[in-house]
């Protein structure tokens, strides 16, 4: 592959590669060759680019539903073992210049493609094997967080794929961009990853808020965080919130539905809204409480998507938000699954 052609692998929630495929046809103007890697989640693709210039794009105008990315810079098809791709890392690394390596510290990041059986891959051997290859042969040290650079990994039955690059320059410094938090003794829902995940992807500090009003708040996953963010919140939803929050002293609960509630104007900071309700029903809720949300605060929304007419979503959705609320990013993050998150700033 010439200098002027790039290749990549992108990663996406399962069921929207399609529209993250789509978002690189609308970015790059051009025929980009695709082809499927794990059905509906890991493609491929190709541009007559740079890599550079591609990363570049990427960064500058973030798409929604492209999680992922790793450079292609060896692929081979392989018979599924450990010990031959260990094999292949080492004739791939040599062939690297060494000052693109030595002296760094990488991260070793490993996937099966989903699906693939493997049964002579496993991958914490491959992990071990290839730190202590990077540790001996180019004195660099192997970390998992705050690296400088990234080896990323796939196998699957068909191929290994490698590629080396910075956590930044793959939209996201986690594995596949599958952003993992450790469940808590007493976690009320699962929905508390998609706000901590919001908070880390939008660059927000929680912390830094004074008051919240959390719309749809039950069964109390998002209300749990921002109070041990220490924020004072007001939680409405007419369902019932988990017993452990109730006494809480910085919370007001209000059981109502949430066009029958009165609110103070400029009361809040921040406003979150993590609903299953559809997308217009949610932003006409929304529009009606954003008077109480001070200009300059900020707005973290859950949309829900149709999945064939999920870009139409987005755009009736900002559209609707749009009088009071300027978008600021739109990610359909790892905890997303069939939704995506919208982070505003109020007008």
């Amino acid at each position: 592959m010439s200098e002027m052609t790039s290749e990549f692998l992108g990663t996406a929630n399962r069921g929207f590669a399609q529209q993250a495929q789509e978002e690189i046809r609308r970015l790059f103007g051009q025929d980009v060759k695709t082809k499927w890697v794990v059905p509906n989640e890991v493609f491929s693709f190709v541009l007559e680019l740079p890599r550079e210039e591609v990363v570049r794009r990427l960064q500058e105008q973030e798409p929604v539903f492209l999680r992922h990315i790793m450079p292609v810079e060896r692929a081979i098809a392989w018979g599924g073992t450990t010990e031959e791709a260990v094999r292949e890392l080492t004739s791939y690394l040599a062939g690297e210049p060494a000052e693109r390596i030595s002296g760094r510290t990488v991260a070793v990041q490993l996937r099966k493609g989903e699906g693939s059986v493997l049964p002579g891959f496993s991958l914490p051997e491959m992990k071990a094997a290839a730190e202590e290859l990077f540790t001996r042969e180019y004195h660099a040290e192997p970390v998992v967080r705050g690296s400088q650079l990234v080896l990323s990994v796939l196998g699957t039955d068909a191929a290994l794929y490698f590629g080396l690059s910075r956590p930044e320059d793959n939209l996201s410094d986690w594995p596949g961009g599958a952003v993992r938090f450790r469940r808590e003794d007493g976690q009320i829902s699962r929905a508390k990853f998609k706000l901590l995940e919001a908070e880390a992807a939008f660059g927000l500090d929680l912390s830094a808020y004074r008051s919240a009003l959390d719309i749809g708040a039950a069964p109390g996953g998002w209300t749990s965080l921002l109070l041990e963010r220490g924020l004072e919140v007001t939680a409405v939803d007419p369902a019932k919130l988990d017993a452990s929050l109730l006494r809480h002293p910085r919370l007001t609960y209000l059981p109502k539905k949430a066009d029958q509630v009165k609110l103070g104007e400029g009361s809040f900071d921040l406003l979150v809204c993590d609903m299953s309700w559809s997308h217009r029903q949610m932003a006409r809720l929304v529009n009606g409480l954003l008077y109480s949300l001070q200009s300059g605060g900020t707005a973290i929304i859950t949309v829900k998507l149709m999945h064939r007419k999920a870009f139409q979503t987005i755009r009736e959705v900002v559209e609707d938000l749009s009088p009071q609320l300027d978008l600021q990013r739109a990610k359909q993050l790892f905890h997303n699954r069939e939704e995506l998150t919208l982070f505003f700033i109020k007008k």
